[in-house]
Parts: C-alpha cells; structure tokens; sequence
C-alpha cells in the first residue's frame, strides 16, 4: 500500500492557534511521541541495548553480523515493544564491533533491513550498523582538545571546504589525498614549495573551517575508492555517522570514526574551529531512507492531496515540526557537538525547518557551548505546506535566536544576479548595485543610509544584529567567483578579473556581519566554467594548488585583508546599535563610488578613525577626504597596516575597481 494513498483520504488542513497561522495536520498527530534519550544502540562489554521507534510496527526483527557486507545473520532477535511505541531488545554479552540491521513488519509487509536512524557507526556504504565503543576511538589526549578563543561571533571568518577538493591534486603534497586524514597532515607543500592544504588554511588565516557534508551520504560507492566518485554529499543515508569514502577504511565501522576526530583535534591545535555543513531538510531516497523503515511517512512533510511536498528540490522534505524529527535533529546535532567537538553547523536549507525546532536547537547547544555558531540558507529551493511565517527563512531571522543566514543581497550586489550570469555587478561596473553593496556592508540591519528601494532583493532590513549575517560573495554552489566574473565580462583581460576579484572579497572582509570566503578564491579558483559541479570529477573540482603559486600576488591580498579584519574590531562590531553610531557612509556624488567611515575607536580599535573607499567604476575616481592627516593602509595591490604612504586633506585618486583603506591615529 502506497502511503501517500492512505494521506490522501485522511490528511486535512485546520487552522492551529500556534502563531495565528494555518498549518498541516494530518494522521501522524496521534502517534506516540517517546522523549527518552535512549534511542539507539548503547553498548558496554556486559551488554548491549537495542531501542528503536517504530510506532506502527507488529513486530521488529534484530539481526547480527560478523561484517558491514555480505554473509549471513550470526543470530535473529525478535524485539520486544514497550511503551510509546518503542522495541527494545538487549544481549546480554560483549558483542563490540559486531554489525546488525532492523526489520520492521508494518501492515503485514516486510520493510526493508537497515541500522536505526540514530546509528552511529556502519559498516561499508552504511547499510549495516556496527556496535561501536565510542570511548576507543578517542585519538590520543582527545579529552585534553581544546577549543580555539572565540569571544564574539561576528569575529568568525569561515572558509568552506569539501573534504576531496582541499587535498587530491596530484600537486598538494598531501598523502592521504581526499580523505580526513589529508585535511590533518601538516607541512606539505606543492612542488613549487608552497603551503597546502591545513598549513596553507592556517597561513591563510581564517578561523572556521566550513566542511561540505561529512556525514554518511549515499551518493558514493564506498567499495570503489579507485574509481574516483565526487559528490559534495548533500544526499543524507546516515546522520550521525561520519562518511566512509573519506576513511582510510570504509569497512571498519571505528576508523571513519578515528580519522574524523583526529582531524578535528589537528585543526583545533592548528588554531581552527570546525563546522559541519548539516543536511536535515531531505534524504536521498524515500523509499529506501532509513526514516521510512520505522515510521514511514511520518518524518516527511506532505501537499494536502498525500503525495511527498518538495521544497528542496529534492524530491521531499523532511518535517521538522514532527515531534520526533525535531528530537532527533536535536540529538543529532549534539551527538556531534559533544562527541566529536564540533564548532559549529551550517544548515542546508534551512529554510525548509520551522522556526520552533531551529531555536531548540540552538538553544540546547548553547547550553553546551555558548560559542557554537549555527547558521544557514534562509531559503528553500520550491514551495513548501508550511506556512512561511513559520519556517527559519531570512526574512524571519530576527525571530531566531543566534543564528544566521546568508546575504544573497550583497552576493549579487557584487558579482551580479544569480539568474541571469551576463548581468554584472558592484565590481564589474554596475552602479545600480551600491545600494545592494550599501545594505552588506552594515550587516543587512535597519540602517537610515540605506535606500532599501534600490536593494536587489529585500525592500527593508532582515537583521536585528550583525551576527545574523553571513557576509560573502561566493560559495560551493553555483560558479565559482572568479569565473562568475569572466562568464559575465566575456572580454575583460585576466587583469582586470583579477581586480574585480579581489575588490569582491575586499568588501566582503572590511564589510560587517560575519565574512564567508570558498575556498580557493585565494587563488582565484576556476571550475571550467562548470557551476553546480557536486558530481563532476576532480579535474573540475579539485583545488589546484599550483594557482597559489601563479597568482601568489592574489593570495597575498587575501592575506592580508584577513590579517586586517582580525586586527582591527572596527570592523566586526559585535551590535547594531554601535555600527550605526560609529558606521556612517559619505555622499561621494557619484555612482560606483562607495565611501564610509568609521569613527571613535569603533569596537575598541586602536585606529581612531578608519575610511573605507571601495570604487567598482572602470576608470579612477577623485574624492575629497575628510580634514587631518590619513595613512593609507591598503591599496589596489597592498595591504600594509604599518602605511604605504600618508596624505593629507584634499583630494585622493583612487584606482579603477579597487578598495582603499585609510586610518588616522
């Protein structure tokens, strides 16, 4: 029996008090909600227990195994059910590194064999489940990792990174080449000498590492590690479980595990905190999902005929606003947070997820750690049942509690929009954007300079504090920035890129709210042209460490204007109602040329006062500077705090496509 026909008769829309809004309710209202937090597999040597939720289950089948693949049951355990529609079983003997499987029998019909939602270690290709002791696979001084300092978040520079691409170039000098371990190996180097992968992140000097899911996705064959499979993984099969083809070992259930954490401790100790790109808002494969093995139906949103509602784009959604999807999106991500020290988590979609289960999320891991950053896409990818008064999207972020999301604002104010690749932005010449731009840099907050009627997107401010915003000009999706460029300057000469490059991300680390770079923008990272890339191979995605050495003067930059955002809390100020005392623009009079200043030892900074000169014009603007002696600290080409030269009130020539930045003590 199909369960979308089942909806079809039953499901119905009323009108909830909660929020004043209408919302679905349909037939999984009356199933049991169990708010025991010990669901799952709990291993000791003396025994092992096994609890899973499967409310409509007759009967729920425990099997174990000696591998993650292949070869029959050792033994076939009926469970027993207790109350609130939980089974339970328990062995009462040491069956560490043993694997199993669930089977559930619903509506006399076998589903399918599958470890439990809450699995936290599987076998190869996650289809088996593996009893784990967590406690071994601690790398050694685990519980001595320490955190990095984090005393604000909009102290936060994030560089987002997929687990493949920072290391498989035959050129990284990295050994363990795509795998966790890879992103851990210091002092490697390119054959031209440089600085790649983690040492060349810490060079860098950003201080969040963003990872591209990392949780076991179902997209790669973990038995082929030779063929070359690429995925970015937002195609979720196990949650909680760390992905295999990034193992040394995808058929040892523990040494994903291991390598995981060892890669966490190594990155804290190089003085980087770590972020998981989380995918809770879809999984892969309905039918086969893991979700519908023990409750199917419940954990999905659906339209009002019955069939699967689709907001991701991705064939379904998952409704977070279910009791028991929300506890296990709570679980889940402090599964993570604490078990292996996790900094953070981007929320793909995140739009999709209602306001509520968001905020208890957050919440519960501040409770944690108050320095957790938690942010996302305040967008979907298609409509949704959900009332949008409801869900986490942008417009909603000040209704979050500490969270963000991403400014598509500033985005495209700078490069152009993301629908239309020939239209230009800021940087390339277009003077319909410094509003867009304008709105950024401020962090998207109620500010009186704005003029919200020219902004790109949003008509009015969507953030209450800088916080809420992630300030960037590209990320893994779509084309990378550098080629965004050339697509929509077909013949614009690399130089002039180059500039428009780098007046991008000069805005975007001088801007305030929290900077976001994709890695290897650095180096002026290209793709071929290809923009949603996720299954293309490594020759498309692969970062090409011998760039660093090619545009060394570009990486330099980013350097540099990253050393500048970190020394001067000018401009990351931690409030709204600071930015908009200490931050104020000056009408330049002409359009393309943006000028602000910030004034009074903003934030505590030793300069007294800073003016920030950004010109997406295509020739060289003159503008009249404030009365006093100013240093020029960073140019087109150079960022130097120490000066690279003073100049004194009158008028200041600032080059095409550039950014100025200027001090007086």
């Amino acid at each position: 029996m199909k369960y979308s026909k089942t909806l079809s008769i039953i499901l119905f829309i009323t009108m909830l008090k909660t929020a004043g809004v209408a919302q679905l309710v349909g037939p999984f209202d009356n199933y049991p909600v169990y708010t025991g937090k010990d669901l799952g597999v709990k291993y000791t040597p003396a025994k092992t227990v096994f609890k899973v939720w499967a409310p409509k289950a007759s009967a729920v089948t425990l099997r174990l195994y000696d591998a993650g693949d292949g070869g029959g049951a050792l033994s076939t355990i009926n469970m027993v059910k207790g109350n609130k529609g939980v089974w339970k079983t328990v062995v009462d003997k040491d069956i560490k590194n043993k694997y199993y499987t669930f089977q559930v029998m619903q509506e006399g019909k076998r589903l399918l064999e599958s470890p439990d939602i809450y699995a936290k270690a599987v076998g190869v290709n996650g289809k088996r489940g593996m009893v784990v002791d967590l406690a071994s696979t601690n790398p050694k001084n685990w519980r001595n990792d320490k955190k990095p300092a984090l005393k604000n978040f909009t102290d936060i520079i994030i560089y987002e990174l997929h687990m493949r691409d920072i290391s498989v170039d035959p050129n990284s000098g990295i050994q363990h080449k795509g795998k966790y371990l890879g992103l851990a190996e210091t002092g490697t180097k390119s054959p031209d000498g440089e600085a790649t992968g983690l040492d060349h992140i810490k060079e860098l000097g950003v201080t969040h590492v963003h990872l591209l899911p990392c949780f076991d996705f179902n997209s790669v064959d973990e038995t082929k590690p030779a063929a070359g499979q690429y995925n970015w993984g937002y195609d979720p099969l196990n949650y909680n479980v760390p992905e295999g083809s990034y193992s040394s070992d995808p058929y040892d259930g523990n040494v994903r595990i291991k390598e995981f954490k060892k890669m966490v401790q190594t990155l804290h100790q190089n003085g980087l905190r770590v972020i998981l790109d989380v995918v809770y808002n879809h999984t892969s494969d309905i039918d086969h999902a893991n979700f519908s093995q023990f409750a199917p139906g419940y954990f999905y949103r659906h339209n009002p005929d019955g069939s699967y509602s689709n907001a991701t784009g991705c064939g379904n959604e998952v409704a977070s606003e279910m009791p028991m999807a929300r506890k296990f999106m709570i679980e889940s991500v402090v599964y993570w947070a604490k078990e292996y020290h996790l900094d953070g988590f981007r929320f793909d979609l995140m739009g999709v997820h209602d306001i509520k289960t968001m905020n208890m999320i957050s919440d519960t891991l501040h409770k944690i750690d108050p320095t957790i950053f938690v942010y996302g896409e305040g967008w979907t990818a298609g409509n949704s049942p959900m009332p949008e008064a409801l869900r986490a999207v942008k417009k909603n972020v000040s209704k979050l509690h500490e969270q963000a999301v991403f400014s598509d604002d500033l985005r495209d104010g700078l490069k152009g929009g993301w629908g239309d690749l020939k239209e230009k932005g800021f940087v390339s010449g277009n003077t319909k954007m410094d509003e867009s731009v304008k709105f950024g840099i401020v962090a998207s907050i109620p500010n009186p300079q704005v003029n919200y009627d020219l902004v790109n997107y949003d008509k009015g401010p969507w953030a209450s504090e800088p916080y809420e915003t992630i300030t960037y000009a590209s990320c893994h999706d779509d084309n990378t920035l550098f080629d965004r460029l050339k697509i929509s300057n077909p013949n614009a000469p690399e130089a002039e890129l180059i500039k428009m490059d780098k007046l991008a991300n000069a805005v975007v680390l001088t801007s305030q709210g929290i900077s976001f770079l994709h890695s290897g923008a650095e180096l002026l990272r290209t793709k071929q042209g290809v923009a949603n890339s996720f299954n293309k191979p490594d020759s498309i995605n692969q970062i090409d460490w011998s760039r660093k050495t090619k545009y060394k003067a570009v990486f330099a930059y980013y350097k540099g204007l990253i050393a500048l955002r970190k020394n001067h809390p000018a401009f990351r100020m931690p409030f709204a109602k600071m930015i908009n005392e200490r931050l104020k623009f000056v009408n330049t009079g002409v359009p393309g040329l943006i000028c602000y200043q910030i004034s009074n030892h903003a934030n505590g900074d030793k300069w007294k006062n800073i003016l920030v000169i950004l010109n997406g014009n295509k020739a060289n603007q003159a503008l009249k500077l404030p009365g006093g002696v100013w240093t020029i600290a960073a140019d087109e080409n150079t960022i130097n705090e120490a000066g690279i030269k003073t100049v004194a009130a009158g008028n200041i020539d600032i080059a095409s496509t550039s950014a100025y930045v200027l001090y007086s003590k």
